[in-house]
């Protein structure tokens, strides 16, 4: 075998070639269709396979790559944008940057294995691994999708109470977006299509919203460019550093992974035709890019407009402003020379105060927009995931309720007892959440796109073998470095012994899907009994377990 520029496996004189149709990795006969999301296929227009480029194409597989970037648009992103400018300005545009960057580059890993076998990363996972790690994978990424579902929310109930200025509670806007969230993911009965332009314009009110802040700030545009590309930080601290850990584990969630690979299963595709494959994930990639530059612009909007407006100010500098143009909020900021601390809440706040009301106002309608359809979004992964890990055959009505329950009574809970002024301490303890959970999507996601046996010609070659190990490595480290910085910060001996105990178990676990990891990369004398199989999935509805 040799590989080609791409990191493909490519026969090599036998293969010169190339035959029309292949036997995929997962022969047999297929299971009857889950009908979330996927009740219609999206056909792809028949132009000739030798066309460098179509864009009628191009059109045909854009929807499932936008969905996937909501998710780098959710209130727990816009939060750590603001800060990001308030704490550090400029500084940090480069880290936000390079992890969108990384971010793109686990996506095309996660559409390339729900192109080439015809099932998400949770279906494969369901069918790989033994019983017990398959569960205790589950129950992770189920507490990755509630935390960052909770964030989506709340951000939404947020946004709703600062358009009623305070009218709305935060409670009550929790009710409002699971209520209209409900209605709105049965859009797709209505076709799959118009519900990918719905997102589309959900996207587009973040643009809009977002940009008019961008112009009526007017950020420095040397400083933008100079942020974004010269890699520095010259007199950060440990604020900044900290920052720079957040803004990585915000961008790069855990349940994308999970959700991308099921969305591209949306389109018609010949899995036998070996060019139609390699097509389908030409222009797969090629949407995703779109989708996340588009996001990537959207997040500088709001990281500029903080960092030119509000970095290095003071809560006595605001609270001075709040008061001079009558603001009912200027009770937020305390009267000292302590540096500006704000949230999604208190950056609209602050908006309002120096830009006049409309800057508040449109500030809350992005939120809204954002919060709206990244719950949605997470509602679709929660489904994914919970259909593939537990191969459920329940109606679609009594999966979204179940999969919605599961973050709604967590998230009522804060709402209840938490003060909207005061949910930033909440919104920490949720990031260090996901950032806990990232492993459990991105070492599968390396384990089993590296397989011969189920990915054919398309699995990786050696140099996404190694970069992808490297990229996970890095992405890991960075968020067990946030974990700790929380941990430590705690100042409670019980709570250090408690997280000493988790942190054993759960390196363990993590050990253990390295080690499968490893063996899938081509590590074979690490399979010490020769007891980790790895044979290809089989899409029936009786799936046989393959225990190690």
């Amino acid at each position: 075998l040799t590989t080609d520029p791409d990191g493909e496996h490519a026969a090599s004189e036998s293969s010169s070639q190339e035959p029309e149709l292949y036997s995929p990795a997962s022969p047999g006969p297929q299971r009857e269709p889950i009908s979330t999301y996927f009740e219609e296929k999206v056909p792809i227009p028949e132009d000739d396979l030798t066309k460098l480029f179509s864009f009628r194409k191009l059109w045909a597989f854009t929807g499932p790559g936008f969905l996937m970037s909501i998710a780098y648009l959710d209130p727990g992103n816009i939060e750590s944008d603001l800060q990001s400018g308030a704490r550090a300005g400029f500084k940090l545009l480069w880290v936000l940057l390079g992890a969108t960057i990384i971010g793109l580059l686990l996506q095309r890993l996660a559409a390339r294995l729900g192109v080439v076998t015809g099932m998400h990363l949770a279906e494969v996972c369901n069918r790989h691994y033994p019983t017990v790690p398959r569960i205790i994978l589950w129950l992770m990424v189920e507490l990755a999708i509630i935390g960052s579902d909770m964030q989506e929310v709340i951000g939404s109930a947020i946004a709703l109470n600062l358009l009623s200025v305070g009218r709305i509670p935060l409670w009550a806007g929790v009710l409002i977006t699971i209520i209209d969230t409900f209605v709105f993911l049965f859009l797709d009965k209505y076709g799959l299509r118009k519900l990918e332009a719905f997102f589309g314009f959900l996207i587009t009110i973040m643009a809009l919203s977002f940009g008019y802040e961008y112009v009526r700030v007017a950020p420095n545009q040397g400083e933008v460019l100079k942020g974004m590309f010269v890699p520095y930080c010259s007199g950060c601290g440990p604020t900044q550093l900290e920052q720079a850990v957040g803004v990585v584990g915000a961008v790069i969630m855990p349940h994308n992974i999970y959700l991308h690979s099921a969305l591209v299963k949306s389109r018609d595709i010949n899995r036998e035709n070996k060019k139609e494959v390699k097509e389908a994930n030409k222009y797969y990639f090629i949407e995703s890019s779109i989708a996340l530059f588009v996001s990537f612009l959207i997040n500088v909007f709001v990281v500029a407009v903080f960092a030119e407006a509000f970095y290095g100010r003071t809560n006595m500098e605001v609270s001075l402003q709040c008061n001079e143009t009558g603001s009912a909020h200027s009770e937020l900021f305390p009267a000292n020379n302590e540096t500006l601390e704000v949230d999604i809440y208190k950056g609209g706040v602050v908006l309002g105060c120096f830009f006049g009301p409309a800057a508040l106002y449109i500030w809350a309608i992005g939120i809204l927009a954002a919060g709206q359809s990244s719950t949605m979004t997470g509602t679709y992964s929660g489904q994914f995931v919970m259909e593939g890990f537990l191969n459920l055959r329940w109606s679609r009505f009594a999966r979204v309720l179940l999969t919605r329950s599961i973050a709604i009574f967590p998230t009522l809970l804060v709402a209840v007892f938490q003060d909207v002024q005061h949910l930033t301490g909440m919104n920490d303890f949720l990031n260090v959440l996901q950032s806990m959970q990232l492993p459990f999507a991105l070492i599968p996601i390396l384990t089993f796109t590296s397989l011969t046996s189920l990915m054919n010609d398309f699995a990786n070659g050696l140099v996404w073998k190694i970069g992808g190990g490297l990229v996970i490595l890095v992405v890991c480290a960075i968020n067990m470095y946030f974990v700790v910085v929380y941990v430590t910060a705690l100042n409670s001996i019980v709570l250090y012994v408690f997280s000493a105990l988790l942190s054993i178990a759960y390196l363990s676990f993590v050990s253990y899907l390295v080690w499968r990891c490893l063996i899938a990369l081509g590590v074979s004398r690490l399979d010490f009994r020769g007891s980790v199989q790895y044979p290809p999935a089989v899409l029936m509805d009786e799936q046989p377990e393959f225990d190690s």
